[in-house]
């Protein structure tokens, strides 16, 4: 009997993801804003389940742009105290896309 460790190639395992489930929220800082104006690259928390591919394909369909790179950041949460007990802020990925040179979000 042979068991599988991995699904196949290009088989994706888990839910399917809607374009406005992938994009949680813009990330609007000033390093995103330096990155935006000089590079034309933009931040977003993305849902942790979403791939490169998901990620390129929901903001080109949101706003209606062309994607030329996706790079990501799954980043862990900070520790933060409340009263006299720790907790921990939870887990977030980060995408940063970068646009083609034609193509501007216009987040203001």
């Amino acid at each position: 009997m042979v068991t599988l460790r991995h699904p196949p190639q290009g088989v994706r395992s888990g839910p399917v993801l809607e374009p406005y489930q992938v994009i949680l929220r813009p990330l609007i800082t000033e390093k995103a804003t330096h990155i935006s104006e000089r590079h034309n690259a933009y931040t977003f928390e993305v849902n942790p389940l979403a791939t490169k591919t998901e990620i390129k394909n929901a903001v080109e369909t949101l706003f209606n742009v062309v994607v030329a790179d996706v790079r990501t950041q799954n980043r862990r949460g900070k520790p933060r105290r409340y009263r006299l007990k720790m907790g921990r802020m939870r887990n977030w990925k980060k995408a940063v896309v970068k646009l083609d040179s034609e193509h501007r979000i216009d987040f203001y």
